[in-house]
């Protein structure tokens, strides 16, 4: 007989196919078109079927701010969207903390599936979300799914959101239960709010071993106990088998399904063979279910949008993101004015944090505002040396590199397997110079404060968002017990706030750091 399994993961609430940088867009990605394709799919498989959600669906788009922030049922009307798809488990994901422990919990509570979370626990030692697994019966065919989550999210999270929480390895946790769920079941399934730290072929690192993703170690030590693995967190595009397992992983915002078919023996009960792949969501039509659901919301989330927050005088709009990284540009320049006026910090860090970033045009809307800047961050100041600053500086120098011609780009170790645009910071308040031709860990040459060099020992408020000043980034030379306060209001409401006591703003650039080749 053969078993399917559905999964979705990262939709980052694009219900519809935009990216709320304009109305009336039809992009090739959404929930909307990701549903479509799951009824296909479930329609034309031969046996049961198995519907996974993935977890990071709470947090992302604009739509997903205006449920959480502005609209009063919010969290209603995105869980009847998610129960429409008639998932069987979903998962956390490390964005549904974002806006809260208790918007969270609103999610599980109104979810009409089990919300699995096998390595998190609470102050008591108990699970502290849902069950760590599910058993589903279709056919006769008992089949265990086990849900995990990245352990890394206090790396990342407010300390005091996820105050109490204990989060475990995923391999340690998987080592206890998935001998005990190939008891129970026939067909043993892992879920996972989490990625790959090696090469799927050689099984090399391809990132710093930090605990973030566990995905290859978990396959290593516990593949004796795994028929599939559905994964996520990474937003790569992956279907394939690694060491002997079945691996889907369908990228981001909903632009493909994963699909793993198991074929399996009534007789032996056991898995005789399995096959992965995805399916692209980009040519299928937008669910009517989905569309009747969310379609007045959506349109006065469009209005909300449209509402003028301020105005630029001269250029701050962004037309080569990569340029912005190399040569200050005015809307970077703005984003730290923001934080250190909302800190009365000197010394301020901040991202551009993808390349659809358009910056400012002459009016700003709160459209222009969330589709720049586009995590729901919040404040805080540390205190640190002159020594931690540099130690900074020469991490976010990493992300640069030369290319074989000399020219400037963007290393692709921080762009493959996933783009981490966001993890290289400018910073205003100080002057300083990154030297290319230099080896890693000694390429800031310049290090100044009004002309004078910034002593080793010299002590420093600066101003970052929440992610960067608890090591968000693998930043370790930042950390929580050094924060000495924190600004609890979300930045993109700050930069509302901001426009709105400087009605016009000037597009300045005073180029305080330099990039050299």
């Amino acid at each position: 007989m053969k078993i399917t399994i559905l999964e979705t993961s990262d939709m980052h609430g694009y219900i519809l196919p935009t990216n709320y940088t304009a109305r009336d867009m039809d992009l090739p990605f959404s929930m909307a078109k990701a549903q479509t394709k799951m009824e296909e799919l479930s329609k034309g498989a031969d046996g049961p079927v198995i519907k996974i959600e993935n977890g990071d669906i709470l947090q992302g788009s604009a739509l997903a701010y205006y449920l959480a922030k502005q609209c009063k049922n919010g969290i209603s009307e995105l869980t009847a969207v998610t129960n429409s798809f008639g998932y069987d488990v979903g998962l956390l994901g490390n964005h549904e903390f974002n806006y809260g422990i208790d918007y969270l919990k609103s999610y599980i509570d109104r979810a009409d599936y089990p919300i699995l979370t096998a390595n998190v626990f609470d102050e008591f030692g108990n699970l502290a979300f849902g069950p760590a697994y599910k058993i589903i019966e279709k056919n006769g065919i008992k089949i265990a799914v086990l849900g995990l989550l990245t352990q890394f999210i206090p790396h990342w999270e407010q300390p005091e959101i996820i105050k109490g929480l204990t989060f475990k390895s995923v391999v340690e946790v998987a080592k206890t239960l998935l001998p005990k769920l190939r008891e129970l079941a026939d067909i043993t399934v892992v879920a996972y709010h989490g990625g790959f730290e090696r090469d799927l072929e050689t099984g090399l690192p391809s990132e710093a071993l930090t605990g973030e993703n566990e995905g290859y170690q978990l396959l290593t030590e516990c593949g004796q106990w795994i028929d599939a693995l559905v994964s996520g967190h990474q937003h790569r595009k992956i279907a394939q088998n690694v060491l002997g397992i079945p691996v889907v992983q369908p990228g981001y915002r909903g632009e493909t399904v994963g699909e793993i078919t198991l074929e399996f023996d009534e007789k032996t009960r056991k898995v005789t063979t399995s096959t992965a792949q995805l399916h692209e969501t980009g040519t299928s039509k937008i669910s009517s279910k989905i569309q009747k659901l969310i379609s007045e919301t959506h349109e006065a989330a469009e209005d909300w949008l449209d509402t003028p927050m301020g105005k630029i005088s001269g250029n701050m709009t962004i037309s080569q993101p990569s340029e912005a990284r190399i040569h200050e540009h005015p809307y970077i320049e703005f984003v730290n004015k923001v934080q250190m006026e909302a800190t009365g910090c000197k010394i301020s860090g901040t991202s551009l944090f993808n390349n659809e970033a358009k910056g400012f045009g002459q009016i700003v809307t709160m459209r222009d505002i969330l589709t720049n800047y586009i995590y729901p961050n919040t404040l805080a100041v540390l205190r640190v040396t002159g020594q931690d600053l540099k130690a900074a500086l020469e991490h976010t120098a990493e992300h640069l590199e030369l290319d074989a011609s000399g020219d400037i780009i963007f290393s692709p170790r921080f762009i493959e397997p996933k783009p981490q645009y966001y993890n290289y910071d400018m910073y205003e308040g100080i002057d300083y110079t990154i030297d290319l031709k230099k080896p890693v860990g000694s390429r800031i040459t310049r290090l100044e404060i009004d002309g004078k060099s910034v002593s080793a020992d010299e002590l420093l408020e600066i101003v970052v968002n929440q992610y960067r000043a608890v090591g968000g980034g693998n930043y370790e030379m930042f950390s929580a017990d050094k924060i000495i306060s924190e600004i609890t209001v979300d930045m993109t409401e700050l930069i509302a706030d901001y426009l709105k006591a400087h009605p016009v703003v000037e597009a300045t650039a005073n180029h305080n750091f330099e990039v050299l080749k």
